[in-house]
């Protein structure tokens, strides 16, 4: 039971990808690379359940077939490899032609392995079901041993062609693709990890033929590999898609404003009655929500920007270096800390100071105000400067 939950988990999260793929594939299923990715998803979705011991057991039994599933794991395997070159072939590009051609000897290459499999298994004895270690038990019996050997190569040929095309992808990436990279980094991971898991299946196939009995590392060490390798893989191409979607963009908004947010609330409710939220509502409308309190807070603080502290701390971050715009955000956000320190020890009630010459903070970005507001030392000194002077 355990080996199932061990492959069924990362199933179980390949076809939640798929589901969250669908939409996307509906809209753009003329370009094959989506249909690659797609065909890839699916076919070790369906390697990944047809492995697992029970999945093995209950194929056996309903075909009757001592070791029926055996072929029909190592031809999904075989699927899933060829899935793997198609997605290079289209990811690399060039002239259709070229492209076209490319996929069919994938597709002729990988089928024979597949019809080879298929073969060797029929012509072939294994009269003992094995449901963990039919490799490595039969690593010596003919056509069986064969058989074995072609599952094997084919998945280490499309894994590593997979593996390989990350990594020269996320080398190239623009950094600030962060979803893509992010992507391309766990697909990369997940590469490496079948690699691994071949590895080790290897390593106990030569043992077998050498006479040792390294068996515990095709049953005991492999399948968490695989299974790992399925989840990294999995997420790789859902996090492109969660990452770069905007309900991920506004929640990422939304907790960079938490710092600021906290700040300001008992100074905006203090001036603006706000429209309370539901436990249900989507983040868009929560994002929107914690702006307009931000907003209200620094309208409400705005009689208590003291223009020498902007001053002094513009002057302080132009000479540490910083750019003219980041060192203005700086400023603004150590006007924005001295008022609620000023004002919060001032109590409720209290008048505005009255400056003779009020700063009125500019146009910024919320983003990078709560994050100076959070990070700057230069605004930590303007806040435990205003708490000492109250």
């Amino acid at each position: 039971m355990t080996d199932g939950l061990i492959l069924y988990g990362p199933g179980s999260l390949m076809a939640l990808t798929l589901l969250v793929k669908a939409p996307t594939l509906r809209r753009c299923w003329d370009q094959p690379l989506m249909r690659s990715v797609c065909a890839l998803l699916s076919v070790a979705c369906l390697t990944v359940f047809l492995a697992a011991p029970p999945s093995i057991a209950a194929v056996n039994r309903l075909t009757g077939v001592v070791n029926f599933a055996a072929p029909l794991v190592f031809c999904a395997i075989t699927a899933f490899s060829a899935t793997c070159v198609l997605l290079v072939v289209h990811w690399a590009g060039g002239p259709p032609a070229v492209v076209r051609r490319a996929t069919r000897l994938t597709l002729t290459g990988f089928g024979a392995v597949s019809l080879a499999i298929v073969t060797l298994f029929v012509i072939g004895d294994a009269p003992v079901e094995r449901l963990r270690d039919l490799d490595t038990y039969y690593a010596n019996t003919p056509w069986i041993r064969e058989m074995v050997v072609c599952y094997l190569l084919a998945h280490t040929v499309g894994t590593s062609a997979l593996t390989v095309l990350t990594g020269k992808w996320l080398l190239r990436a623009d950094p600030s693709l962060r979803p893509l990279r992010t992507g391309l980094c766990l697909i990369m991971w997940g590469g490496l990890l079948d690699l691994g898991y071949i590895a080790v299946k290897w390593t106990a196939l030569g043992a077998r033929w050498t006479g040792r009995d390294w068996d515990t590392l095709s049953t005991d060490t492999a399948p968490p590999l695989a299974a790992a390798a399925a989840l990294l893989v999995a997420s790789g191409f859902i996090a492109p898609l969660v990452g770069g979607s905007a309900a991920w963009r506004d929640f990422r908004q939304y907790r960079r404003l938490h710092p600021l947010w906290k700040a300001l609330r008992g100074f905006a409710a203090s001036s603006v009655r706000t429209v309370p939220l539901a436990w249900w509502s989507p983040v868009g409308i929560r994002l929107i929500h914690r702006e307009s309190v931000i907003d209200d807070g620094i309208l409400a603080l705005a009689g208590w920007f003291d223009p020498e502290v902007r001053r002094a701390a513009y002057e302080a971050a132009r000479g540490q270096g910083l750019s003219e715009a980041r060192a203005a955000v700086v400023a603004d956000a150590a006007v924005l800390a001295s008022a609620c320190g000023r004002r919060a020890a001032a109590g409720p009630g209290h008048p505005d100071p009255g400056h003779p010459d009020p700063y009125r903070m500019g146009c910024r970005s919320l983003g990078a105000l709560a994050r100076e507001f959070r990070h700057s030392p230069i605004v930590a000194t303007a806040r435990r400067s205003a708490t000492a002077q109250a």
